[in-house]
């Protein structure tokens, strides 16, 4: 049975407890004390492009963004949160070229985050794509990521790197999602509210309180969003507790301890449309999944510790050592129709009881005496994960029914192991070197519970080496040219084993892992006194093995590998300053995903696919944003974001048409003082011009049915008030 609000079965009531007292009168740090200087650069920074003083960690270790051989953007808090409803990442990422959010606007599903094409094939969650919250990992073993940890309204920082990343994060790392929990306390007691309200029975709320004291600080916050939705049966009911406390032990280290509860007791799911059913309603649920109460119960634990050590001297070692442990309990009515005998209102209901655990220990120092020396980074990863799986015949959603028998029993389990090494080295002092490379071994193993079919248990072990080489060199300010060559691997998810088309136990034998090298060019600058920068850069990704959802049958998807696939695009992003009180940003992606190699035999018949477009990816993207301070207090933001027609699957014949001239997007904000407390209310309307459009699609959805509908003209209004 599902626990609702916060459940805390598999932490200590002690620990639980003690943190909770510890946040409500001090507050979190997500990352040791950054330079004054650098946190200066950052507070006045809330874009997506600039890069003075700017430091990221997304690389494995501090690092200016100006020298960096990759790829990265970074949002600052401000645009996390300010004007935003907070709560979706649509939001946070829209100002980041390469990557793509597809908001299915449906909570037992989430949000399908794609970088480069990496998530793109996502039916739940996040795959594809290495996630970190305080530079702990949200991604488990099998490469699958959860977003339940992640609340925007409690960031400071967004850090995305885009590219082939193995080397530095192990398993389906094609991107790296970076998240840190704001900084912000400077006194000892620092309160705040945030309210909304909006369309569609939008409704949130936060609570949260900050402090420093002594050496500690630390953060508090609790957090509820409810939603009707604009469909039916999409009503959701989320709920958060996040809680953070940073204690220096000494000058050079720091204690950093978090908490994070997520309990979602109501996620209704409507479904993906076909495009009659679309073009009839945009607003209705498909029937099979109504029928079948298709929804998602889901409550998660997780509790870490991090130890970090920043040497003084550059010739002392730097360490940094974490362990984290984590419970979830999943319920899932899908509308995926079991083997007969069924009617209408049958569908499969999944009940997954997962334990996890991890611990990462790292290490390093300069390779010599002088400035110039190089940097060397080593150490190991390690993850394990434990999935109690059961799925049953349904009724409405739920194995009421007398008919309503066990179809599988099995406990899954998902080991890995990675050590790693980098350096890092600048000869000259204009140019920067790095090379990095990591060996990952990931072991499957299934025990078969419901033998009544026969034993559907078995072993995969799935081992990768990956790598790294880059530069960068920088001719001025205005011009920092960059070059990496990198690879990726990522291995089957667990539900992408297990899903046999024979409908069995156990794990697929014949679903291997895709690996990726990609070579990249880029280059990035700022001119005009600090008033325009831009990032931009080109890159080629040769996809081997890919894993591709062949089918999905009412819910329930299958894969195989393809032969190769051929990712090659252009990412630009800029940033002008037009005037005092007005700015320009943009963010424009170019994707040419194609099939290099993809035969699909059925029988003795075989259909070639390649040069097919991969589908759920569009191949334009643009975001403009305008924002205008007319007024210290008053901002007003306006976006655009266009998007190209995308392929719905592998074959290319269902094809849901582009977003035309865009979806607006309107917020404003009035930034002001009373009684002490700062206020700060804002409002902001989503879609303003009312059009009709598919916000994201399902891969190879049978019968058609891929159109998940972005709801019409809406709106929110908020106030924020603290200290």
């Amino acid at each position: 049975m599902h626990r609702s609000l916060f459940p805390t079965r598999k932490l200590p009531l002690a620990i639980v407890t003690l943190l909770a007292g510890v946040g409500s009168t001090a507050v979190a740090v997500a990352q040791p004390p950054v330079p004054a200087t650098a946190q200066d650069s950052l507070r006045r920074d809330s874009t997506a492009q600039r890069l003075p003083g700017v430091t990221v960690t997304v690389t494995g270790e501090r690092e200016s963004l100006t020298r960096a051989p990759w790829a990265i953007g970074v949002v600052e808090k401000d645009a996390l949160r300010g004007s935003q409803a907070t709560v979706g990442l649509d939001e946070a990422l829209a100002a980041i070229p390469g990557v793509f959010v597809g908001n299915r606007y449906n909570f037992a599903l989430d949000q399908r985050v794609s970088i480069r094409g990496a998530g793109s094939r996502a039916n739940f969650g996040v795959r594809g794509v290495v996630v970190l919250l305080d530079g702990i990992p949200q991604t488990l073993p099998d490469g699958q990521s959860q977003l339940s940890n992640v609340e925007l309204a409690t960031l400071s920082r967004v850090e995305v790197l885009r590219g082939s990343a193995s080397s530095l994060h192990g398993n389906s790392a094609g991107g790296v999602l970076s998240f840190t929990t704001d900084l912000g306390a400077s006194t000892a007691f620092e309160p705040s509210t945030r309210l909304e309200a909006g369309s569609f029975g939008m409704r949130k709320w936060q609570a949260r309180v900050g402090g420093r004291s002594g050496r500690a600080v630390g953060a508090l916050s609790l957090s509820r969003l409810t939603w009707d939705g604009f469909r039916p049966h999409s009503e959701a009911d989320v709920r958060q507790l996040n809680a953070a406390l940073d204690y220096a032990t000494g000058p050079s280290t720091t204690l950093a301890l978090r908490l994070n509860l997520g309990d979602v007791p109501t996620a209704l799911n409507p479904g993906p449309l076909t495009a009659a059913e679309f073009a009839e309603d945009p607003s209705r649920a498909a029937e099979n999944n109504i029928l079948r109460g298709a929804d998602k119960r889901v409550s998660q634990q997780q509790l870490s510790l991090r130890l970090r050590h920043d040497a003084a001297s550059d010739s002392d070692w730097n360490w940094d050592a974490s362990v984290f442990g984590l419970g979830r309990d999943l319920r899932n009515a899908i509308g995926s129709a079991p083997p007969p005998p069924r009617g209408p209102t049958n569908g499969t209901y999944i009940t997954i009881d997962r334990v996890a655990a991890g611990a990462r220990v790292s290490g390093g120092r300069r390779l010599g005496s002088t400035a110039n020396a190089p940097q060397f980074i080593a150490g190991v990863q390690w993850q394990w994960m434990r999935d109690d799986r059961a799925n049953y015949r349904a009724t409405g959603g739920r194995p009421t029914a007398p008919t309503d028998t066990l179809l599988l029993d099995q406990r899954e389990t998902v080991w890995s192991m990675g050590p790693f090494a980098q350096v890092t080295w600048s000869p000259l002092s204009p140019l920067t070197l790095s090379a990095g490379a990591r060996h990952d071994r990931v072991r499957f193993a299934a025990a078969d519970n419901f033998l009544s079919d026969g034993d559907d248990g078995g072993t995969r072990t799935l081992p990768a080496w990956s790598g790294h080489l880059g530069a960068s060199y920088m001719v001025d300010a205005a011009f920092v040219p960059y070059v990496n060559v990198s690879t990726a691997f990522e291995t089957p998810t667990t539900v992408e084993l297990q899903g046999r088309a024979d409908g069995g136990g156990g794990f697929s034998t014949e679903l291997g892992p895709q690996r990726a090298a990609t070579f990249e060019a880029g280059a990035r600058g700022t001119l005009a006194s600090g008033r325009l920068t831009y990032s931009m850069a080109a890159f080629r990704t040769r996809v081997t093995d890919a894993i591709v959802q062949y089918e999905e049958t009412n819910g329930r998807a299958f894969y195989r590998n393809a032969g190769a696939t051929d990712n090659d695009g252009v990412e630009v992003g800029l940033d002008a300053s037009l005037h005092r009180a007005l700015s320009l940003s943009a963010a424009y992606t170019w994707a040419h995903y194609r099939f290099g190699d993809y035969r699909v035999v059925s029988g003795d018949r075989t259909t070639v696919l390649d040069g097919n477009e991969l589908p759920g990816v569009p191949s334009h993207f643009l975001r403009l944003g305008l924002r205008t301070r007319p007024t210290t207090k008053l901002s007003l933001d306006i976006d655009q974001t266009i998007s190209s027609a995308v392929f719905a699957d592998d074959a290319n014949v269902v094809r849901v048409e582009g977003w035309g001239p865009g979806i607006t997007r309107a917020r404003a904000s009035w930034a002001t003082r009373l009684g002490g407390a700062s206020v700060l209310p804002f409002a902001g309307v989503e879609n303003l011009f009312d059009r009709d459009y598919v916000s994201t699609v399902v891969v190879n959805g049978f019968g058609g049915r891929v159109r998940e509908p972005g709801p019409g003209r809406n709106w929110y209004v908020g106030m924020e008030i603290g200290r």
